[in-house]
């Protein structure tokens, strides 16, 4: 079953008359998450979209799935005895495969958590630990935290679309800077993720204008 977000909606409809409009303009949130991913998993996926068109990054991780028995995902271990050249053969840079040596590392270290153990942690916990991988940021773990997680209440202060959204959605003259968005962010709380997908579609509408 998709996830009920009717509640989380009809909140922030209550919390502000412009995101209301905004809401009623989208209609329902068709947000949508892969739980089943690991966090291993969902950071893989990450490193391969960095810097790539979506359709790029996905034959980049239908080749590299091919390296393994089924083609499926393989686990921080199995990552580890792949050689370098065979990812750099599938499509992955030089920085992308260290990248990807460095979270196989600290997945099996314990650093990047299992799905069971990140369950039990703060977003807080969550950003510091996995920032600590070579090539993964603060944004990064945020989107983690939201499609992989669905954790409620992630406001991604940094992120253009978010911040390209609210300036088109609450007729601003300008995008506000990360600092200004945090707190405009708190009368959306504890539903930011909410608000920010819809300010990813204010983008869109902002497109077709």
């Amino acid at each position: 079953m998709p996830p009920d977000h009717s509640k989380a909606v009809a909140r922030l409809k209550k919390a502000c008359p412009t995101m209301k409009g905004l809401i009623d303009r989208v209609g329902p949130c068709a947000m949508e998450y892969e739980t089943k991913r690991t966090p291993f998993q969902s950071l893989v996926s990450a490193v391969a979209h960095q810097q790539l068109h979506g359709k790029a990054a996905q034959t980049i991780l239908g080749r590299y799935r091919n390296l393994f028995p089924g083609g499926r995902d393989p686990g921080p271990k199995t990552l580890a005895n792949v050689s370098d050249d065979d990812l750099r053969g599938v499509g992955f840079s030089r920085s992308k495969t260290a990248a990807l040596r460095d979270l196989a590392e600290k997945a099996i270290s314990g650093v990047v958590p299992g799905r069971k153990e990140i369950e039990t942690l703060s977003d807080e916990e969550i950003i510091a630990r996995l920032t600590q991988v070579r090539g993964i940021g603060k944004w990064t773990v945020e989107m983690l935290l939201i499609f992989t997680l669905g954790r409620g209440d992630v406001w991604p202060v940094d992120d253009y679309g978010v911040r390209s959204g609210y300036q088109w959605a609450y007729g601003l003259d300008a995008m506000p800077k990360p600092k200004v968005l945090e707190e405009l962010g708190e009368k959306f709380r504890p539903h930011r993720s909410h608000a920010a997908w819809y300010l990813w579609r204010a983008t869109e509408l902002a497109k077709v204008k």
